[in-house]
């Protein structure tokens, strides 16, 4: 029995969309899973929960049977042979993942859409449409005095955004928090921040958020010696004063969650990037909208830099094709416009292929094989970047790249490693 050996200092945490880099991770014996240190989070801790300390033996299947990495990766190359319009889909991996996959979906003529990309396509639209103001988490945390939670508190995203954004600390006591339409699970968290000091109110009139996002817009819009309506309600009148407060702030910022919006979710995004526009005629105000994590900015990031187009888009026999609704992964399995999903997740043990009538192909964490363990599928298990494998990602201000160290040894290829293999292997069977 080997002795534990001291945390690992410094690591990066690519379980979320912060990033975060001052937590430790304890390497145990064995077995044992991987620990959290110095601090707690939530999705940190149960990240690391499905990671043994030694590097786990599991092997590639192909139609539910064992099989070699040889004989999975020829076994998925000729899947992806045969495919006449295959779909690239959940897309869970670091920089070097997607660039390889983005050359593999071009060889194939793949349509390429990430996990949660119907919510990631709320902003890529609005932001299409109409352009955006953004900030980081370092101006939210040094600069915002007024922070506006769009939807709800997205603590289950992010855990640690409060403490990222610098609520709470003394010397930004000043600064005050409204959350708009807060979720039921709101409450408690928005209680104890209040139990230590912080100025904080949730606004909840009625209709639906688009609508008070009209009605603040609206607000807004009139001079700021308007007087507040006759007898307003209690939400009216909280919007008002929201819009004053707007008004003076030296720095406003508005955070959301595009999971957390419903389907009309890119009008809401818009209607905040026009309240934006509309404060920064004479303030300043930004957005800062939380992706999912596990490699969803990072992607779409990397396929932009590469083709010019965001997720959701296609290299095809007529060019460079992208269609925000029409190339949506869900869509496309329903109604049988793709002949093979091939499912990539290399962070969540949680994230699994969507049930569907294709062939499966799966770049997965170790933990997902028996869930894909089925007949017309290849698993192949991946090395997670951040564990077991170097890596890049984006945090979700989408401005800062954050190097993802290896905690432990890992006998498993990476995400890039196979995409090249089946690069390789799918042009050796296309020759004559």
């Amino acid at each position: 029995m080997s002795e534990v050996s001291a945390p690992v200092a410094g690591w990066v945490c690519p379980f979320c969309a912060l990033a975060c880099d001052h937590l430790d991770v304890q390497i145990g014996q064995d077995d044992e899973p991987l620990a959290l240190r110095g601090g707690d989070c939530p999705r940190a801790r149960s990240g690391l929960q499905t990671f043994a300390s030694r590097s786990a033996d599991v092997s590639p299947t192909i139609d539910g049977r064992n099989a070699s990495l040889d004989d999975a990766v020829a076994a998925a190359a000729r899947q992806l042979a045969a495919s006449r319009q295959p779909l690239f889909a959940g897309l869970g991996t670091d920089v070097a993942g997607a660039r390889a996959l983005y050359r593999l979906a071009c060889a194939c003529g793949a349509i390429c859409d990430g996990a949660g990309g119907d919510a990631a396509m709320h902003v890529l639209r609005a932001l299409q449409d109409r352009g955006q103001f953004t900030t980081t988490l370092a101006e939210v945390r040094t600069r915002a005095d007024l922070i506006v939670f769009v939807g709800s508190l997205p603590t289950d995203l992010a855990p640690l955004l409060a403490q990222r954004c610098g609520i709470g600390e003394a010397q930004l006591a000043t600064r005050h928090l409204v959350v708009l339409h807060p979720r039921a699970g709101d409450a408690a968290a928005l209680a104890a921040m209040a139990r230590n000091g912080v100025s904080v109110e949730s606004i909840a009139p009625d209709g639906d958020l688009f609508t008070t996002l009209a009605q603040l817009n609206a607000t807004l819009a009139r001079p700021a010696s308007s007087a507040v309506p006759a007898q307003p309600s209690a939400a009216g009148a909280a919007l008002h004063a929201l819009a004053e407060r707007l008004r003076r702030a030296s720095y406003a910022v508005f955070i959301g969650a595009p999971l957390h919006l419903p389907a009309h979710g890119a009008l809401i995004v818009e209607a905040v990037h026009r309240l934006i526009g509309r404060l920064n005629a004479g303030t300043r105000a930004a957005a800062l909208w939380l992706d999912g994590g596990n490699g969803a900015a990072t992607v779409n990031q990397v396929f932009a830099w590469l083709s010019g187009l965001p997720l959701r888009s296609r290299a095809g026999p007529r060019g460079l094709e992208h269609e925000p609704f029409a190339f949506g992964a869900a869509r496309l399995l329903e109604g049988a416009a793709v002949d093979l999903l091939m499912w990539v997740s290399s962070f969540d043990a949680a994230a699994l292929p969507p049930p569907c009538t294709q062939p499966l192909l799966v770049l997965g964490h170790p933990a997902q094989a028996s869930a894909c363990a089925r007949r017309d599928a290849v698993f192949i298990p991946v090395a997670t970047p951040g564990i077991g494998v170097d890596g890049h990602v984006f945090r979700t201000d989408g401005t800062v790249l954050m190097p993802l160290r290896t905690v432990r040894p890992d006998a498993l290829p990476g995400v890039a490693e196979v995409a090249q293999w089946l690069l390789r292997a799918r042009r050796g069977l296309s020759q004559p």
